[in-house]
């Protein structure tokens, strides 16, 4: 079994617990924090969220971790992978996303997360590749992004199928990491 626990300078990426429940749904209630998705989500949308992601590090070792701050022990988003189940040319593939409270944007903790999650990635699982996307109006998740060492596959941009045509949030940029790029860094 893979060890489902990272652990970086300021951050646990982490299994989920029942006390996340409360503030990842306020996290997915907030209008600012869900402002490049779809809606915010209900109480039952969150937990099921949460839910699911626990369920996959439990059956498979990793996948979307809670994200806590090792200072404090506050709960503040997830970072982690995951494998889209949309329509999209350039699926099957391994995503790395993450969503953060508000009092936890600015600080470096995404990309520190993320970077965390991208070495368990290449290193731990042998992944070839990594994507992240998001809609193309996200540019604070697109610098991350770029931080990230990801590459910006402007031909790989799509409609996000999940979305109405016309849909402000519906085109999508697309972003790669290869492992050969990774261990270059």
């Amino acid at each position: 079994m893979i060890d489902s626990t990272l652990r970086t300078d300021r951050l646990l990426l982490r299994p989920w617990r029942p006390a996340d429940r409360e503030p990842f749904a306020a996290l997915n209630a907030d209008p600012e924090v869900m402002a490049h998705f779809p809606a915010t989500l209900t109480r039952a949308q969150s937990d099921a969220f949460a839910d699911a992601s626990d369920g996959l590090i439990t059956r498979q070792g990793w996948g979307r971790w809670a994200l806590e701050r090792l200072d404090t022990g506050e709960f503040i988003g997830f970072t982690g992978l995951h494998r889209p189940t949309f329509d999209a040319p350039f699926l099957p593939a391994t995503e790395i996303a993450w969503r953060l409270s508000r009092s936890a944007w600015g600080h470096g903790y995404a990309t520190e997360a993320a970077t965390a999650a991208l070495a368990f990635a290449f290193d731990r699982l042998g992944l070839d590749e990594v994507v992240s996307f998001t809609a193309t109006v996200n540019t604070r998740s697109s610098a991350v992004m770029r931080r990230l060492g990801m590459t910006h596959d402007a031909a790989g941009d799509f409609d996000h199928p999940v979305l109405p045509p016309g849909h402000r949030l519906r085109r999508h940029v697309l972003y790669r990491l290869t492992a050969a790029d990774w261990k270059a860094r």
